[in-house]
């Protein structure tokens, strides 16, 4: 006598419920051919073998490790057996496994800065400055301004700062030029209202982040801007003729307040 015995399957909603899938998301794998059940009920609705899971198990993880659907498919069609998926499938894990480490330790070593209030390293103020932070510009400012109290005042409030105030210091400081850069596009004089207004928000930022700036003081910063090529190149490139524009408006600014 011959014993019959009848495959075990799955409905869409059983096979959805165990691989954490969606009943929609099952559907289109149908629609696409990437996973088609092997049976049907005699009411027509989808029926999964063991087979069939096995497949929809290796779209799980492929999916996970972000492939594209029709890749997936020519991957699954492609003629391999479930040990060389479970091979490529490893090595794949084992390759973000090592970049997702790699990116942990970054993020612990920044977020033990930003905790500890380390003060920023000369490679991140290169970072965020690019060719404005140079070791031999600091060595020489150090050389020419080292003794006054202005730069001792700049030295410790700056030496704590760590990346993140940085970067604050530059958002402010990139304001100030839009500022003086929209002005000079729009036409109006460096002795105009917007551009003195400009320039003292940039007296108050210095002042604020740096060292105590009266305006006198500032009137003879404004002339390093065109005096010292460096300067003026840091000027220049933003905007042609800005840093005579910026010059003019910080004199036209200690004018103003000097009435």
């Amino acid at each position: 006598m011959t014993v019959r015995t009848q495959m075990a399957t799955w409905t869409v909603g059983q096979v959805a419920d165990l691989f954490g899938v969606t009943v929609r998301t099952l559907h289109h794998y149908d629609e696409i051919g990437l996973l088609v059940p092997s049976g049907r009920s005699a009411a027509g609705y989808r029926l999964y073998t063991d087979a069939d899971l096995t497949r929809l198990q290796q779209v799980v993880v492929y999916r996970r490790l972000e492939l594209p659907l029709d890749e997936i498919r020519e991957l699954l069609d492609g003629g391999e057996d479930a040990v060389e998926h479970l091979r490529r499938q490893r090595d794949a894990v084992m390759s973000r496994l090592d970049e997702l480490s790699e990116l942990v330790a970054a993020l612990d070593r920044a977020l033990e800065r930003e905790m500890s209030d380390q003060p920023a390293t000369p490679e991140e103020m290169k970072e965020l400055f690019g060719d404005g932070f140079k070791d031999e510009y600091q060595a020489e400012a150090q050389e020419r301004w080292g003794e006054t109290d202005a730069w001792k005042q700049s030295a410790e409030r700056t030496k704590r700062y760590t990346k993140a105030d940085w970067a604050a210091v530059k958002a402010e400081m990139d304001a100030v030029n839009a500022a003086f850069i929209a002005a000079k596009r729009r036409g109006e004089p460096a002795t105009g209202e917007a551009a003195m207004d400009a320039a003292e928000v940039h007296r108050r930022h210095i002042a604020d982040r740096f060292y105590d700036l009266d305006h006198e003081f500032h009137r003879g910063l404004a002339d390093l801007y065109v005096s010292d090529p460096r300067f003026t190149k840091s000027y220049e490139d933003l905007e042609p003729g800005l840093a005579q524009y910026v010059r003019d408006a910080i004199h036209a600014n200690s004018d103003r307040h000097a009435e």
